[in-house]
């Protein structure tokens, strides 16, 4: 049985319906983007009505001098950056499929990529919203101006709820300059614990990269076929971005390959134009590889990101990490792993992540697989008071029940 599927024109349809549906027919709702990050969190309830933003598409207000745009959510991700681009201006978050991707999805999951370390994620670049509730209500948070601090900051509560807690129908963004061009330099080491040295060095350098990432073998052979750019990628791999000015740009890339090539360096590349772009891309998309049976994201103290890439290497895992911020991205990549086998891995993979002080959760697995999974993670104290944040916002558990915390033990 499939979910039936309703697609409002106006945020005031939006609200009349699910107003109706929460005083009569009482079914799930589960807002839908661009349908690809469905799969996160816990398998679904019974199906109900999956509520199709892809009609509130329109661009509601672009003050391209005050840097802010508002729009609808369900406009996609790609439109979006194409609009602002016409301005030398952009969203500076990475996000995946994003010619599928709508910026209420991305706000959903609080989606974010390799240049997380120079621009931040998601969330900090809502400054305003509107959102339908659980009962129908149509309200507003935050603002049109980047400073807009009276009351609690609905507006962050709401990113990274998947979808839980309400509906957002409008956002308004602060956008940053389009750089003139970007590069990344690519480094090959003899060893993790060699980049981890580097990484220390680069806490002093005078360069400002805004993405560092680390790649185990497995993971840069697929970021540099999907790139297309015959790239090194038999030994551990640190990739530095940088943006600007062409000549900031090429004077990063000479002081960084002067503060890096030292001891344990095999190869170094410098990656420029057309191929930054394909690497850059690469490096997004690497966690929406779903032909494998399952990725998983942990998060720790960056200083503990070798030792856990290192590990993760000797259990047959493709490793991508976001070594400023404490972000890897792992995938299981033996098509025919069982259940048994890959449970195993993440267990030990979970206990080493909260050994680091962090935590690890699936991001995409086969459904049949979920029920033993850590799809949200180990339980903490906080989700005590989330689920019951839950209740009150949703007290008949109508928004996407049983995806996040609320469904969890």
């Amino acid at each position: 049985m499939s979910a039936t599927e309703f697609t409002p024109a106006t945020q005031l349809e939006l609200s009349r319906f699910v107003a109706e549906n929460a005083q009569t027919h009482r079914q799930t709702l589960c807002p839908v983007g661009g349908r690809t990050a469905l799969h996160f969190g816990f398998s679904a309830p019974p199906p109900g009505v999956h509520i199709v933003m892809s009609e509130l598409n329109r661009i509601v207000d672009y003050p391209a001098r005050d840097m802010t745009i508002t729009v609808e959510a369900g406009l996609r991700i790609d439109a979006l950056q194409a609009t602002l681009a016409k301005e030398r201006q952009r969203l500076p978050v990475d996000i995946a499929q994003a010619e599928r991707a709508t910026l209420g999805g991305a706000l959903a999951t609080n989606t974010s990529g390799p240049r997380r370390f120079g621009h931040s994620t998601f969330r900090d670049y809502v400054i305003g919203l509107s959102a339908v509730d659980a009962d129908g209500r149509l309200f507003k948070a935050g603002g049109r101006v980047v400073k807009n601090v009276a009351g609690y900051d609905l507006c962050k509560l709401l990113v990274g709820s998947r979808g839980t807690l309400a509906v957002v129908t409008q956002v308004t963004l602060k956008l940053r300059p389009l750089p003139e061009t970007s590069a990344q330099l690519w480094l090959t080491f003899d060893a993790f614990r060699t980049i981890e040295d580097r990484l220390a060095g680069l806490l002093t350098s005078q360069t400002r990269p805004v993405a560092i990432e680390v790649l185990n073998p497995a993971a840069a052979a697929l970021i540099a076929t999907s790139a297309r750019c015959d790239l090194p990628a038999n030994a551990p791999v640190l990739c530095i971005g940088v943006e600007g000015s062409k000549r900031d740009v090429e004077w990063q890339l000479q002081m960084l390959s002067q503060e890096l090539t030292t001891g344990g360096l095999q190869e170094s590349r410098q990656i420029r134009d057309h191929d930054a772009d394909r690497i850059w891309e690469a490096l997004t998309e690497f966690q929406t590889c779903a032909d494998d049976p399952l990725t998983f994201e942990a998060n720790l103290r960056p200083s503990q990101c070798m030792a856990f890439a290192e590990r993760a290497t000797e259990l047959g895992v493709a490793v991508q990490v976001h070594a400023g911020n404490g972000q890897v991205i792992g995938q299981l990549l033996e098509e025919s792993a069982t259940i048994d086998q890959t449970v195993s891995i993440l267990n030990e993979l979970g206990t080493v992540a909260r050994s680091a002080g962090g935590n690890l959760v699936v991001l995409h697995c086969d459904s049949t697989w979920k029920s033993r999974m850590p799809m949200c993670g180990t339980p903490e104290p906080s989700w005590v008071l989330m689920k019951q944040l839950k209740s009150k916002l949703d007290p008949q558990g109508l928004l996407n029940p049983g995806r996040f915390v609320d469904a969890a033990p």
